[in-house]
């Protein structure tokens, strides 16, 4: 049986959280082939240890549980946690490889490690990079992974978008670099959630309301939501703005609503395990991210039946919706742009069933199913 490890030290509750657990899952339950086990480099996968269990899939505990203490919050502090993590992970990363040599390492977070890992020695596994979305692209890294391009062996990307810009960059072999779309979503999983939950805000959601969720960030781009649904509740006074999510623009977001009097109309509800529950009841969902790769809320919102309204951001939302047939699409970042595609949204509004559609079967390829199905061809 062949082994399959996991590396993804995530510090807080992002999308590549979900995909890990989904794509170790998945293949631990579609397949006998493989046996499947996720690197616990300092206690990040501590909460999921029963779990795992019963989905049969292994953690492997690295000997220092510093998690609890390490930063989450904001730039500086989180890379911090990053180089602590890099180097008490060092000797047993290292070690763990050359004397367990699984057939494959597949790689999402603080790739640098196992990359660097690589770089020095070598081993019996094959390597597989997975890339999220467009980092920095100095000489440096670049310099780096051609390096290492001959000793890869394969990287995937989440969208078509970033594939080929990672070609047409040749920084790895065009043989070496596969489109896999992301184990995003557990079905069951998302039905159940759609279903079962009760909401606490009933209040809220009786009110016509737009959605919106993401970390309270600079990617997500909420203080220029914020101005330009103000724009658009002057003209459509009966729509609310729900926004899922926290981080540390939280206060800067929280003094720009209240600046604008807009208490009454804009609402910060934190993070929910249930957002899916608002997504399925909301008038449309609104992405105004500067970037994504690809963007699970985007997802979670095209399988919820919900209308998209999105940014042309890249790399993801226009291969979601189609550059705008399975959606309505605006020039991200400029002034009015996403306030006229709202009034352009509520007055086609009765004719853009279509368009859910469309967006559905486009996202269906990031199901933990069919994510299983990409994997297991390059696992060869």
């Amino acid at each position: 049986m062949k082994e399959v490890y996991y590396w993804s030290p995530c510090l807080s509750n992002v999308g590549t959280i979900n995909s890990t657990i989904n794509s170790a899952i998945g293949l631990a339950t579609y397949s006998k082939s493989y046996r499947v086990k996720i690197i616990n480099a300092c206690g990040e996968w501590d909460n999921y240890k029963s779990f795992f269990l019963k989905k049969n899939v292994e953690l492997i505990d690295f000997p220092i549980k510093i998690f609890k203490f390490l930063p989450k919050e904001g730039y500086f502090k989180s890379r911090v946690s990053y180089f602590l993590i890099f180097l008490l992970s060092f000797f047993p990363l290292l070690n763990l490889i050359k004397k367990k040599s699984p057939n494959f390492l597949i790689m999402h977070l603080i790739t640098s490690l196992p990359l660097c890992l690589l770089f020095f020695f070598k081993f019996n596994t094959n390597f597989i990079l997975r890339i999220s979305g467009l980092p920095k692209m100095n000489f440096i890294r670049k310099k780096f992974w051609t390096l290492l391009s001959g000793k890869i062996y394969k990287v995937t990307t989440p969208t078509k978008q970033l594939l080929n810009h990672y070609i047409s960059a040749n920084i790895f072999d065009k043989e070496k670099i596969f489109f896999l779309p992301d184990a995003m979503i557990n079905i069951k999983k998302f039905i159940n959630s759609q279903i079962n939950y009760k909401s606490k805000n009933l209040s809220l959601i009786e009110k016509k309301y737009f959605i919106a969720v993401g970390r309270l960030s600079k990617q997500k781009n909420f203080s220029y939501l914020i101005n330009e649904f103000s724009n658009f509740i002057k003209e459509k006074k009966n729509y609310n703005l729900l926004i899922f999510g926290k981080g540390e623009e939280k206060e800067k977001l929280l003094k720009l609503i209240k600046k604008k009097n807009l208490s009454d109309n804009i609402f910060l509800m934190g993070f929910s395990e249930n957002v899916q529950f608002y997504m399925k009841k909301s008038t449309g969902f609104i992405l105004s991210s500067l970037w994504e790769e690809p963007g699970a809320v985007l997802i979670e919102s095209a399988l919820s039946n919900t209308y998209i309204i999105s940014s042309d951001c890249p790399y993801g939302p226009s291969e979601i919706i189609s550059n705008g047939k399975y959606g309505f699409i605006y020039e991200s970042n400029k002034k009015n742009a996403l306030k006229n595609q709202l009034n352009e949204f509520c007055k086609n509004f009765e004719n853009l069933k279509n368009k859910k559609i469309g967006a559905k079967k486009n996202c269906l390829k990031y199901t933990m199913f069919r994510h299983y199905v990409a994997l297991n061809k390059l696992l060869v």
